[in-house]
């Protein structure tokens, strides 16, 4: 079984709230899938800024 991430609580809500996962999944999420919600949320973030720039 994995360990909890290692991360601060205060952390932990921001990137539960911004990916939309209960703080309990998040803190159980495999840090491989963690590593890809991330992108997936930066992408978003910087398709998101380019398009309000042009």
């Amino acid at each position: 079984m994995s360990q909890p991430l290692q991360i601060s609580p205060e952390t932990a809500v921001k990137l539960s709230e911004q990916l939309g996962v209960p703080l309990e999944h998040l803190m159980h999420m495999p840090k491989h899938i963690l590593l890809q919600k991330l992108a997936e949320l930066a992408k978003k973030d910087v398709e998101t800024n380019n398009g309000s720039k042009e």
